[in-house]
C-alpha cells in the first residue's frame, strides 16, 4: 500500500491540489498517513476497489454518508443515465425539481417552499440568507457543524476561539471579513441555559442547530428550544444535511415532534448524486424573492432525478429501519469485544452513524491500528460505521472476526506492550470533536 497507485497519486495531489483533496474528511491522513490507498476505481454495494484493483468492505464512512442504499444502486444509477441521454441541461428547467419540491413537503407538511442546491454547505448559507432576509437581523446562535463558508466560520474570529471549544479545534478564520465578528454565537447541545442567555443578551434573528449529532435531546430540548424560538420571534433552522433519512422517511426532527421554520438536507438525499434543499415556511421562503439566491448548476437535472429516485427505493425498502437496526447491532457488538478484553468503550452518534471511542491516552494510536490492521483484511474501517442497506449480517460478522484480534493487540498495548512498535507510518489526524 505504501508504494501502491493511491499513495503514489496522493503525494502529487499534495503538490497540484491545495490540502491534497476537494474534503477535509478525505485525506489520507485523517484515516492512515503514508498508507491509506486513497482513490478508488470502482465502487458498489458497500466495497470499494483501490487503483491496483484491491477489493475492500467499506465498513467506514460510505462516501462521508453518501450512499445509504450502498455504491452505485442500480436503479438510482438507471434512473441518471435516462436523464444523461435525454440531456441534462437546457434553457428549460427541469421538471424533476418540481416533483422533488412536492415529494419533499408531502413528506414535511410544517413545510410550504423548497430550493434546492447540490451541497450541503451550499443549503446551510442558501437557508442562513433566506433566514437574515425574512428576520433582518444578523445574529445567529447556532450549535453544531454547519459547513466551511463565511457566516460560519465567523464564530473563529477574534481571540476567543468560539469554534475551538465547539467542533472544531483548530480552524484558522483566514479570508472571513473581519467585519463579521460577533454574528455568530455557538451554543452546547443539551444545554439549553447557553441559549437562554444568548437569547437575553443579543438580538438574535436566527437558531441554527444539528438536531442530533452524538447524543439524545434530554429534558425536552427540542421543545424548549422551538418555544424560546416561538417566544421570540426568531426563525428556527434544522441542519439535516447529515440526519436526514438515517432514522425516519425524512427529518430526523419527525422522531421527536419539533417542528422547525426551515430545514436543510443533503448527503444521503441523492444516493451520492449531488443534491441539497431548503425547506421552509412561506412567510420565510419567500423572502427568497428580496435578496440574490442563484446559480447555474442548481437546474441541472442528474440531482433531482437522483433524488426522486432514491426517495422511491428508500420508502420501498424502509431503508431507515434497516439501517438503524444494524447500527444498533454493530454498537452492541462492539460493547460485546470491549468488555472481553477488558477495555473501556463509549459508543455514540445516531444508530445509523454508530462510533465509539476507547478512552485512554494511547486512543489515536489505537485508531491508526485498528485502520492499519483492518485495511490488511480488506476493510475500510477506523471507529465509525456509516451504515447502508448493503451491510448485511454476514458482511458485519466477517467484519467483526477481523477487528476481534486487533481489540485484542490494543489491549496488551493497555498492558505493557508499545504499540508504536506495531504502526508502521504516522499516527493519523484527529477529526472533528464530539458534541456533547
Amino acid at each position: 500500500m505504501v508504494n501502491g497507485t493511491g499513495q503514489q497519486l496522493y503525494k502529487k495531489a499534495k503538490k497540484l491540489i491545495p490540502g491534497g483533496t476537494m474534503l477535509l474528511s478525505k485525506r489520507a491522513e485523517m484515516f492512515l498517513p503514508d498508507q491509506w490507498p486513497a482513490y478508488f476505481s470502482k465502487a458498489k454495494g458497500c466495497h470499494v476497489w483501490d487503483m491496483d484493483g484491491n477489493k475492500y468492505t467499506d465498513m467506514s464512512i460510505m462516501g462521508i454518508g453518501t450512499n445509504i442504499l450502498g455504491y452505485g444502486h442500480p436503479e438510482v444509477d438507471e434512473a441518471v443515465r435516462k436523464v444523461v441521454e435525454q440531456g441534462n441541461m437546457s434553457t428549460f428547467n427541469c421538471a424533476e425539481e418540481v416533483y422533488l419540491a412536492e415529494q419533499l413537503i408531502e413528506l414535511h407538511p410544517w413545510a410550504d417552499m423548497v430550493r434546492l442546491a447540490r451541497t450541503g454547505g451550499e443549503a446551510n448559507a442558501i437557508s442562513i440568507r433566506i433566514a437574515r432576509a425574512a428576520t433582518g437581523k444578523d445574529k445567529v446562535a447556532f450549535c453544531g457543524y454547519h459547513g466551511w463558508h463565511d457566516w460560519y466560520l465567523s464564530a473563529n474570529l477574534g481571540d476567543d476561539s468560539t469554534l475551538d471549544g465547539h467542533l472544531l479545534p483548530g480552524l484558522e478564520p483566514k479570508g472571513v471579513p473581519q467585519n463579521l465578528k460577533g454574528t455568530m454565537l455557538p451554543f452546547n447541545y443539551n444545554k439549553i441555559e447557553e441559549l437562554e442567555a444568548i437569547v437575553a443578551n443579543h438580538d438574535i434573528g436566527v437558531i441554527k442547530m444539528e438536531v442530533s449529532r452524538n447524543v439524545e435531546p434530554v429534558d425536552g430540548f427540542l421543545e424548549k428550544i422551538r418555544k424560546i424560538a416561538t417566544d421570540n420571534n426568531i426563525l428556527l433552522i434544522f441542519d439535516e444535511c447529515t440526519s436526514g433519512f438515517r432514522e425516519t422517511f425524512g427529518g430526523l426532527h419527525k422522531k421527536y415532534g419539533v417542528d422547525p421554520d426551515m430545514a436543510v438536507f443533503s448527503k444521503a438525499l441523492g444516493n451520492g448524486y449531488a443534491i441539497s434543499v431548503v425547506i421552509g415556511i412561506q412567510e420565510v421562503m419567500e423572502a427568497t424573492q428580496s435578496t440574490f439566491i442563484s446559480s447555474t448548476f442548481w437546474t441541472e437535472r442528474i440531482g433531482p432525478t437522483a433524488a426522486l429516485k432514491t426517495l422511491e427505493v428508500m420508502e420501498r425498502e424502509k431503508s431507515w429501519e434497516r439501517i438503524t437496526a444494524t447500527g444498533k447491532d454493530i454498537g452492541k457488538r462492539w460493547q460485546v469485544l470491549a468488555e472481553k478484553y477488558k477495555l473501556p468503550i463509549e459508543i455514540s452518534g445516531l444508530p445509523a452513524l454508530v462510533n465509539f471511542n476507547i478512552p485512554v491516552d494511547n486512543w489515536l494510536k489505537y485508531k491508526t491500528l485498528i485502520t492499519q490492521e483492518m485495511l490488511k483484511k480488506g476493510f475500510l474501517s477506523a471507529n465509525s460505521v456509516y451504515v447502508c442497506t448493503e451491510h448485511t449480517e454476514n458482511i458485519c460478522n466477517a467484519y467483526f472476526e477481523a477487528l476481534d484480534p486487533v481489540f485484542s493487540t490494543i489491549a496488551d498495548c493497555e498492558n505493557g506492550q508499545n504499540v508504536d512498535d506495531l504502526l508502521k507510518g504516522p499516527v493519523c489526524h484527529a477529526g472533528f470533536k464530539r458534541l456533547n
